[in-house]
Parts: C-alpha cells; sequence; structure tokens
C-alpha cells in the first residue's frame, strides 16, 4: 500500500510531554501502525523554544520514522493547555462546567494548526496516505488543502464527540467542522460519537446525510464518517505478560495484600475517569459490607498528567482527600483499604499486576474508548480470570457486554457491582472472560489500522493531480 504519513500532537521520542502512558493508548497505537506499513510520524516534540522557528528534527529507530517541531512557550500554553485541554478536552467529555472560552486560546489553536501544516507539507509525496490524529488538529485537513495537498486524508477522534446541543457552545462551531469536512474519511470509536457527528453536520450545516453508510455531502465536498473502534496491540500484550518482570510485579502485589483480594484501577490522573466517584462507591461498599474490610484492598495507580492546568491539580487534591478519608476511618495497624499510587508503570508491571487483581474496576464518567479495560482481560489467567467491572458510558462498553457493567455516578450500583465481582463463581468468571478475550484478541491494534487505511486507500480520489508547481506555493 502507499506510504504512511502519521500526523498527531504527541510524538513517543524521548521526555516528551503529553505521550501517552505505558498502559498503551496512541502512542503504542501508532508505532504499532508505522512498524507494520512504514512511513513517517509528525508531530510536536514535546519541547518549549523563545520562539517558532519552524526547524524540522527526523530521527529513526525502532522501524519508525519521526518528525518533530519544537513549539513556542506562548503556543503550549494556549494551543495546548489552553484550547485543547482546557475547551475541547472538557466539551468533549460533556464537561461543559469545566470549559474555558478564551479567545486566547482559539486564537493559538489556531496559529499552532497552521504551524503543523507549513511544517509537514514539504514532507508529504504525492502517493501518501495521510492519517491525522486527535481533537489538538481537528481543522489540520482544511489547512492542509489551502496548501496544496491533495492526497487522501483522513482523520482519527480516539474522543468522544459531544451531542450537538453541547457542542454548538463552542464559539466558531461552524468553522471548524467545515474544515475538517476538508478531510477524505474521519473515524470515531463508536457508532454512539459518530452519530452526533452526523447529526451535527445534517442539523447545524445542512448537509446530505446517509447514515447508513456514513456519506456526508456538504455543498460540494463528499465526506465519509464512520466507526472503527480501537483495540489493543494483543500479541504484544501477551508478551510483556509473560515475562519475568510481569511475574515479579504479580508476586509483589500478591504478597502485599496478605491473601486479600486486590481490586486494581489503572488511570490517567483526568476528571474524565471518574476516580472520585468510584472512590465513593467504594466507600459505600464498605458501608455495606463493613466485614470485606479485612478481605478486599482496593488499588489504585493514577499517573499525574496536565498537571499545568487546574482542573487537574484540584481532581488530585480532590482523590487524595476522599482517599485519605476513608484510611483514615477504616485502617487498622496491620491494614489499610486503600492504595493511591501517584506514579507510572511499565506496561510489564500493569500486566502483572492486572493478572493479580481479581476485580478490574474501570469506571470512567465518559471515555472515547478505554485500552485499561482490554488489557486487563488480555492478562487474565484462563483458568482463573477476573472480573471486570466497567462503565456502561465508556466505548468499549459496547464490544464488552459481559463485563459487569455499572452506572459510574452511583454509588449504590458500583457498590452492588463490587459484591456481585466478589462473589461470582469461577465458572461464570470463565464463561464472561471467554467471550471478552475474543473480542480483544480479534479487534486488535492490526484489523484497526488495516480497516481504516484500506478504506482510506479505496475512497476515489476526487481532485486532480498536485503538480510540483502547486507543492512549492
Amino acid at each position: 500500500m502507499s506510504r504512511l504519513v502519521v500526523i498527531s500532537n504527541r510524538v513517543a521520542v524521548p521526555k516528551a510531554r503529553g505521550v501517552a502512558g505505558a498502559q498503551g493508548g496512541l502512542a503504542g497505537a501508532l508505532n504499532s501502525a508505522l512498524k507494520r506499513n512504514g512511513g513517517l510520524w509528525f508531530g510536536w516534540s514535546g519541547n518549549e523554544v523563545e520562539e517558532f522557528t519552524g526547524d524540522v528534527s527526523i530521527q529513526r529507530g525502532e522501524g519508525v520514522t519521526t518528525a518533530t517541531i519544537d513549539l513556542a512557550a506562548q503556543d503550549v500554553e494556549e494551543y495546548y493547555n489552553g484550547y485543547a485541554n482546557s475547551t475541547l478536552w472538557p466539551l468533549f467529555h460533556y464537561r461543559i462546567d469545566l470549559t474555558e472560552y478564551e479567545r486566547e486560546f482559539g486564537r493559538g489553536y489556531e496559529r499552532v494548526n497552521e504551524h503543523f501544516a507549513d511544517s509537514v507539507r514539504p514532507l508529504i509525496e504525492p502517493d501518501d496516505l495521510v492519517w491525522v490524529h486527535d481533537y489538538h488538529l481537528l481543522p489540520l485537513g482544511g489547512r492542509l488543502r489551502s496548501r496544496g495537498i491533495q492526497n487522501r486524508i483522513g482523520f482519527f477522534l480516539h474522543i468522544p464527540w459531544p451531542p450537538t446541543r453541547l457542542f454548538v457552545s463552542l464559539p466558531y462551531h461552524e468553522r471548524m467542522v467545515k474544515a475538517m469536512l476538508e478531510y477524505d474519511l474521519i473515524g470515531f470509536q463508536t457508532r454512539e460519537w459518530l452519530e452526533s457527528f452526523l447529526h451535527y453536520c445534517q442539523k447545524e450545516l445542512g448537509a446530505t446525510v446517509d447514515e447508513k453508510t456514513g456519506r456526508i455531502t456538504c455543498g460540494e465536498r463528499t465526506v465519509h464518517a464512520r466507526a472503527y473502534p480501537i483495540g489493543i496491540d494483543y500479541d504484544h500484550v501477551i508478551e510483556q505478560a509473560g515475562t519475568g518482570e510481569a511475574r515479579q510485579a504479580a508476586q509483589r502485589l500478591l504478597a502485599s495484600t496478605r491473601r486479600r483480594t486486590a481490586m486494581l484501577g489503572v488511570d490517567r490522573l483526568d476528571y474524565s475517569k471518574g476516580l472520585p466517584e468510584r472512590i465513593d462507591g467504594i466507600s459505600r461498599f464498605f458501608d455495606q459490607h463493613p466485614q470485606h474490610v479485612r478481605d478486599l484492598v482496593f488499588i489504585q495507580i493514577a499517573p499525574p498528567s496536565r498537571e499545568d492546568v487546574s482542573s487537574y491539580q484540584k481532581i488530585r487534591t480532590q482523590l487524595e482527600q476522599k482517599t485519605g478519608q476513608i484510611n483514615g476511618a477504616r485502617s487498622e495497624v496491620d491494614l489499610v483499604p486503600i492504595r493511591y499510587v501517584n506514579k507510572g508503570h511499565s506496561l510489564a508491571e500493569l500486566c502483572g499486576f492486572y493478572r493479580a487483581a481479581k476485580i478490574g474496576l474501570v469506571t470512567p464518567l465518559r471515555d472515547g474508548m478505554n485500552l485499561v479495560a482490554k488489557e486487563y482481560i488480555a492478562a487474565q489467567d484462563p483458568e482463573d480470570p477476573g472480573v471486570l467491572i466497567l462503565s456502561r458510558f465508556a466505548g468499549a462498553a459496547l464490544q464488552m457486554p459481559e463485563a459487569v457493567l455499572v452506572n459510574p455516578y452511583s454509588p449504590d450500583e458500583l457498590s452492588h457491582a463490587i459484591k456481585q465481582a466478589l462473589d461470582m463463581p469461577r465458572e461464570e468468571r470463565k464463561e464472561r472472560w471467554d467471550i471478552l478475550i475474543k473480542t480483544v484478541r480479534d479487534d486488535n491494534i492490526q484489523r484497526w489500522t488495516e480497516n481504516f487505511t484500506g478504506d482510506l486507500a479505496s475512497l476515489p480520489v476526487t481532485r486532480e493531480t498536485q503538480t510540483d508547481e502547486q507543492r512549492a506555493h
């Protein structure tokens, strides 16, 4: 197939700010795609400079070529901390109460998307497939078209797309979506997010929408939008789960629990993950079942993220307070009911922790997909698997109905789910796991990549062939 050019905010170079954590996510997905297909990964290095220069740094290693640019401190504040993470992220996760609408943020976001377009344009060859990722670069398709790029360009959104009534609160929302319609193929994690986008295009832009095929016609532009649920790199996770590092991690956890049942949560420290609500549910469980304080321990691994954004500082403080209150009220000299770990771990270590934990607690308030849920299932012992408790508001819930699905806003429902998981017989656990592991194994990152890039490559080219003169200008 054609060479693949991936463009994203984050590039996995050493010390890059914002690179996905050890548990997978966007970085793992893009590395897998590029190793399989060859090509280039372009984005921000994570470094700040006094003034933007547009200089591109090329690096090659482990089968992947990366091209990165440095951003000015003002760009980082307005584009990354500002518009991307203080405006779009909360709005797209239905948290309009946390959404900040600042004109300077919007200007910075537009400016950095222009920087990306100017810097990557000379690196794109005529036959390349271009694949743009995530909410940081929503309008990049329009910026590339304005610079003469006529290649097939796809876009994938890794987070939810909000309902129209929320999205229209965004200033200049029509301009944003019209720039997105310059892509040839737009991908979403689930049918729900796709339908929200199609509804907006039809109701707000007056576009003609074919809901069965995802074909959108707006003026002279025809675009396709479809759902592509992302998966994990299953073979890599299984490999990591079989390492000595994973076995040691599992033994460490089991030895430290002293025969208590381990229940595990692994999340970035982010308000969309529902961590305070999770702690409330666990508190309710201990209130209703005080006898289990001595035989259940909850371990929350929550690496810090976006520490420059005030709402993330607040969520950390809130989580520490709630955890401290429960431990203060229910601890004994020889045990604490909740362990809160504010640091990251390698994928191998996480796989060991997953395997040792008899309950996996994945309860985001809203999530595009959630790969931790799939990693937890992949790492289980087939003969004695644990139970996955999963928020019905995570995209993964649509693929994993055999998990114990919960409303993360309800402490009572979460308490009931924990009791159900503790009491679940091995035969039922195996029956549920047998179905879940097939989904996780088959709907993997390789299939996701093949489905998206295959669909993008098959779309007809509706523009004239790009000339060298056009490229120069």
